[in-house]
């Protein structure tokens, strides 16, 4: 009997609804926790310092251990460890004397499983044995957004609904993703690359290529512009610009996940149609663009000036250098 494998694209898709939450719900509390706790905003920024930090170490570490215990493993262990957190982000800043420690330990924890998911969804969809294959695939490169998307919208609502004070009820809410789909990972079938005969390149290889490097150092940038805006545009809409945190939230925030994530369904669709080196360096411009416009562009004192920000600064912002690019590009390079 023919294995079916389409429940296990469908919970890599929701891992990366996952992923978004460890990473895009805790910015829309920055104020909150700044005005509750009386953490300065320099602090809070070493939450979003050491999310990432953490997430990149486990990327590095996962190289050692995924294989030995299993996709499976590494799969539930990264939504326990996602669903964790969340739980001690309501917990621990009253239980610690210092609220700052209890935060910043609940987004270590929960980036441990953002960097497990970061590495592991990828391959097991790339893995699975299915019909149409790249466009799983593309779908799954523009899950991630449309998680975001709805992170902000549905916090949005509550908040809006509900109030910031309750905050920790949503958090609780959103635990329950994580538990739900660690459990499916528990029943789907997982098909491994290495079953294939599939072997790749050596650390020692990899490092040895120029063009590793070059694309490595084009990824931070990228990741680089991306996080600045989609981690910070909340309470710089609200604190910065002074409008209502809901306006805020979903012109800011989600306006740059929904239209990220309508770039790269484009590119998966027409993507064969494009010359790589040209669309790429496009995306840079455009990148580039983007940040002049914030930082030259005065800080709306009337409301031409907002519609002018709210407007471009979206639509501009979502064309940038995203992982699908690189893909393709190492490919081309056969650097896979």
């Amino acid at each position: 009997m023919k294995t079916n494998y389409n429940r296990t694209v469908q919970a890599c898709f929701i891992g990366y609804v996952v992923q978004a939450i460890v990473n895009n719900f805790v910015p829309l509390l920055f104020l909150t926790f700044q005005g509750s706790y009386g953490i300065s905003l320099q602090k809070i920024t070493l939450l979003v310092t050491f999310n990432f930090g953490i997430q990149l170490l486990v990327d590095l570490a996962s190289i050692g251990f995924v294989d030995r215990i299993g996709y499976r493993a590494s799969m539930i262990l990264a939504h326990a460890m996602a669903a964790a957190g969340l739980i001690l982000l309501t917990v621990l800043p009253e239980c610690l004397g210092n609220p700052f420690v209890g935060l910043l330990i609940a987004v270590m924890i929960y980036a441990i499983g953002g960097g497990l998911l970061e590495v592991l969804v990828s391959p097991v969809v790339e893995a699975c044995p299915t019909d149409n294959k790249e466009k799983a695939m593309s779908l799954l490169h523009s899950f991630y957004c449309w998680g975001c998307t709805g992170v902000v919208l549905f916090s949005t609502v509550f908040f809006a609904l509900f109030g910031t004070e309750h905050w920790k009820i949503l958090t609780l809410l959103w635990v329950i993703i994580p538990v739900c789909n660690m459990i499916l990972f528990t029943k789907v079938p997982i098909y491994s690359l290495h079953e294939e005969g599939e072997k790749g390149m050596t650390m020692g290889e990899l490092f040895r290529e120029k063009v590793f490097w070059f694309l490595m150092i084009m990824m931070v940038c990228s990741g680089a512009s991306e996080q600045a805006v989609s981690q910070w545009a909340s309470t710089f809409a609200e604190q910065g610009l002074g409008i209502t945190k809901t306006i805020g939230d979903l012109v800011g925030p989600m306006a740059f996940s929904i239209l990220m994530g309508t770039s790269r369904l484009i590119y998966g669709k027409y993507g064969d149609r494009f010359d790589l080196d040209q669309f790429m360096k496009l995306s840079t411009l455009l990148c580039i663009g983007s940040y002049l416009l914030i930082a030259f562009v005065p800080v709306p004192a009337d409301r031409h000036s907002w519609d002018l920000f709210r407007v471009r600064f979206p639509i501009i912002c979502a064309w940038e250098l995203e992982p699908q690019f690189f893909s393709r590009f190492c490919c081309w390079r056969d650097l896979c």
